[in-house]
């Protein structure tokens, strides 16, 4: 069978989930696949090349006019027959459903990546226009697909595929015992309106007024705002001996396997992978307990949930942390047994490959 996935070429999360997916079932004899990307700014030829040379076929429309998308796209499932076509993420899954009608594609299948997408009444009642001629609507997480449910999809063709990661580069066995580490923290996340940097940098400043003065890795780049509103914030605190942007980082794996703490402290979420490699990588985590992430965890067992938008609650869950090693220690250590248990990417591909099959012999 020939699939293409349709997604944002921005290299976000939804990206990384598309091609570790076509990587995966391209290795199967009976499923062959191509990735279609709507440009973005972020849109370089080296990040395309650097696909390509993994062997996925790799292609490009334009993300300019949404008319144009529809066309280009058309033109690729004419060309290429699938007979399933994936559109996964907001608002790429309204675009891609449009050209896979109008190509006859056989199987349309819609993933939902977040948990709040900037639905407007018109793009919502187009999404659902558009589910009368889709297979399935996956969310990439159970509160991601909850939330669906309660937008007003068809409850008969929603269903959850929790995202997975590529645990290969996850090694325990080459991993820095927890108690070596630097009893630091790290969030690696973009910088935009999603993410919640600042009430992290205000649970930093409480915890130096009570004496207590840990560092913080900000590791990720994202909307120059953001970034140089957290800057500004950092020295307004005279936190800037504490708190360190380390930029884009490429040896990720490395990177967090040197903390012992990692931190998400975000607004939403539909089920962010850097919480998944952080645990892979054996750091204790702190998040905010919001859609995508409290589902993830059983909070003081696996992972610490923390009120979203509390820089109180935020230190107080880190000073916790830094006091009680031995508790710190056991709960990475589930973390990180829950990750490969549970969040591994052969579970998560296995899972779209059987829908594809079951597709398949409905025609």
């Amino acid at each position: 069978m020939r699939v293409v996935h349709f997604v944002t070429g921005g290299f976000s999360g939804s990206t990384n989930v598309a091609k570790e997916i076509i990587e995966n079932t391209n290795q199967t004899s009976d499923i062959e696949s191509i990735l279609v990307l709507r440009k973005k700014k972020s849109t370089t030829e080296e990040k395309l090349k650097s696909f390509r040379n993994l062997g996925i076929d790799t292609r490009l429309v334009t993300g300019k006019l949404h008319i144009l998308t529809i066309q280009q796209l058309y033109r690729i499932c004419k060309e290429y027959k699938p007979d399933i076509l994936v559109v996964h993420g907001f608002s790429e899954h309204i675009w891609g459903r449009y050209a896979g009608l109008l190509a006859k594609v056989p199987h349309l299948i819609h993933v939902e990546h977040n948990s709040r997408e900037r639905y407007t009444w018109l793009r919502l009642k187009q999404a659902k226009w558009l589910s009368q001629y889709t297979a399935k609507i996956i969310g990439c997480s159970e509160g991601v697909k909850q939330n669906l449910l309660r937008l007003g999809f068809p409850a008969e063709k929603v269903i959850s595929i929790p995202n997975g990661i590529n645990l290969t580069r996850f090694d325990p066995s080459i991993q820095v015992p927890f108690n070596q580490r630097k009893a630091e923290i790290i969030m690696a996340a973009r910088f935009a309106r999603q993410k919640d940097q600042t009430s992290l940098i205000k649970a930093i400043s409480l915890l130096k007024i009570k004496g207590i003065e840990v560092k913080l890795s900000f590791a990720g780049l994202g909307k120059t705002s953001h970034l140089v509103a957290a800057q500004k914030l950092v020295k307004k605190l005279d936190l800037e001996q504490q708190i360190t942007f380390l930029g884009h980082c490429t040896n990720l794996p490395e990177l967090l396997a040197q903390y012992q703490i990692f931190a998400l402290s975000t607004h939403y979420e539909g089920m962010p992978l850097v919480l998944i490699e952080a645990m892979a990588s054996g750091c204790a985590i702190v998040a905010s307990e919001v859609v995508g992430v409290k589902e993830m965890f059983v909070h003081a067992e696996d992972g610490y949930l923390v009120e979203p938008q509390s820089p109180q609650a935020l230190a107080n869950a880190i000073e916790r942390l830094l006091a009680d090693k031995d508790f710190t220690a056991k709960m990475a250590t589930n973390g990180q047994n829950k990750a490969r248990s549970q969040f591994s990417l052969e579970r998560m591909a296995g899972e779209y490959k059987a829908l594809f099959r079951s597709l398949c012999k409905t025609q």
